[in-house]
């Protein structure tokens, strides 16, 4: 269903949530434009510096309290979340094309997707569980037995980009809730109206109001959400210049743990084998260019056997200069425009580079303001930045291989490592391709772009460290505490 932009309804002001209630900040907001329209869509309030300090003192504060509440009322919050975004689902949906021009459609998956992840939190809570083991395999130990649980971290600083304004913030707060975690949110200042309707969503549940904040801010005050020796843990997804930076900025505690997601230049490989190119072509082309390749998964890399080389790279060709271009909110629409002018001028700069470079472009390879053509390039030189930098657009470029331990390594020469899809009916490839693909995650049979909320999922190199996926971040935001028990056995 499309969405007749007159039928828009925004609020005018949205306030912060500070230790779980709302602030309007009259002298401190920032406007959020309309991606499509480039116009002013909504006002939001931003935190100030001392508003920071504030909630991490309210959070840090709450840590002790919320550690003792009990699974169940976990449980309860997390379903409550849950029935909330299924009632404003379209709402919501709509909030997010706005912010961020990704198409509705799209929009709608994302809300789908959230509403997974804080289920499977509340499914996740029930397994909190610890377990006991016996220690006497030596004389030294006889009767010695441990006890081994896992106890929240405390405090967690969760800074969110704005390609997934509400699943990545799920990805961050749903598991904390589960385990018992005060945190603070800094969303992305370019997407932050879908966060702050999360903040209304969790003020009408039970959740501790002083163990909770949503910040949106101006970027220079990103430091106070990651100096802060009151943040037990900083859960971070974006580009790898800021990553490193906090990475640089946490190395000054030994007690700030840190999960990192920074993205990369994701490939997929396809095997020579009996395959439906035609459907192939369909699936490959959505995996670059849905939300217009702004996801950190999206296919930017395509590697494809001689055989099957021809004749795939016509049809995505084919394929991707029908792609619908226009307003997001049209249901009908795949390509609207990227974030910013600045993130499309720069899919242009890498594009233009490698053409330069000796790089053939099939199709696309130009700008309208802030939207871009969806591209198809073949023969990208190893020395371009486009094959060696993170695109984050609708650009895909095609090589051709033979050998499939060679195109391994050649999906193994990017500086990144997040995910790679392979396409094959060989399970020896399949097994030589997991054990050496240089990455957090593979795909069999499906493209890179691929993704299960409950999965563990994060990536190596510079593509960061530390899993999210609902089990994984419990882990991440727990620490283990073991209790060696001697002759308790003996009463």
């Amino acid at each position: 269903m499309s969405i007749a932009r007159s039928m828009l309804q925004l609020k005018s002001h949205f306030p912060l949530y500070l230790g779980g209630k709302p602030i309007f900040n009259a002298g401190s907001c920032f406007s959020v434009k309309d991606k499509y329209t480039n116009k002013v869509a909504t006002i939001v309030s931003s935190a100030t510096s001392q508003q920071i300090d504030e909630a991490i003192m309210f959070a840090s504060g709450s840590e002790r309290e919320l550690r003792g509440v009990p699974l169940y009322e976990r449980k309860n919050i997390l379903n409550t979340i849950v029935e909330k975004l299924k009632e404003r689902f379209e709402e919501m949906s709509q909030y997010i094309t706005v912010e961020t021009g990704k198409p509705i459609k799209i929009s709608r998956v994302e809300m789908l997707r959230a509403i997974d992840t804080f289920t499977l939190a509340s499914e996740e809570v029930q397994r909190l569980h610890g377990y006991t083991e016996r220690y006497d395999y030596s004389s030294t130990n006889t009767g010695v037995r441990g006890r081994v649980e896992r106890f929240p971290r405390g405090l967690v600083s969760c800074i969110t980009p704005f390609n997934f304004p509400v699943n990545l913030i799920a990805h961050k707060i749903a598991p904390a809730i589960a385990v018992g975690c005060p945190f603070v949110v800094k969303p992305s200042p370019k997407t932050p109206v879908s966060a702050l309707v999360l903040g209304e969503i969790l003020a009408e549940t039970s959740l501790l109001e002083k163990s909770w904040s949503i910040l949106p801010c101006k970027n220079s005050l990103a430091p106070l959400f990651v100096e802060d020796p009151r943040i037990k843990m900083v859960s971070f997804t974006g580009g790898l210049e800021v990553g490193m930076a906090i990475k640089r900025s946490a190395v000054n505690s030994v007690s700030t743990s840190l999960t990192l997601e920074l993205g990369g230049d994701a490939a997929t490989i396809i095997d020579d084998y009996d395959l439906d190119l035609n459907k192939l072509a369909d699936t490959l082309l959505f995996a670059g260019m849905y939300q217009s390749g702004q996801s950190c998964i999206s296919l930017q890399r395509l590697f494809v056997h001689e055989n099957k080389y021809s004749q795939l790279l016509k049809l995505l060709v084919e394929k991707a200069q029908k792609l619908a271009i226009g307003d997001p909110l049209n249901v009908n629409t795949m390509i609207s425009p990227l974030i910013t002018m600045d993130a499309a001028v720069k899919v242009e700069e890498l594009v233009q580079d490698a053409i330069e470079r000796g790089a053939k472009c099939h199709c696309g390879g130009k700008r309208k303001d802030s939207l871009y053509y969806p591209t198809i390039l073949t023969d990208v030189p190893k020395e371009s930045r486009l094959s060696q930098e993170e695109a984050f657009g609708p650009v895909i470029y095609v090589e051709k291989f033979k050998d499939w331990k060679k195109v391994i390594e050649r999906v193994n020469s990017s500086r990144f490592g997040l995910q790679a899809g392979i396409y094959t009916d060989n399970v020896f490839k399949i097994e030589y391709a997991f054990n050496n693909l240089e990455v957090g995650g593979v795909v069999v049979n499906a493209p890179c772009a691929s993704r299960a909320d409950a999965q563990p999922y994060g990536g190596i190199k510079d593509s960061g460290f530390g899993r999210e996926g609902l089990k994984s971040a419990m882990e991440e935001m727990t620490e283990v505490k073991t209790m060696l028990m001697k002759n308790i056995d003996k009463y």
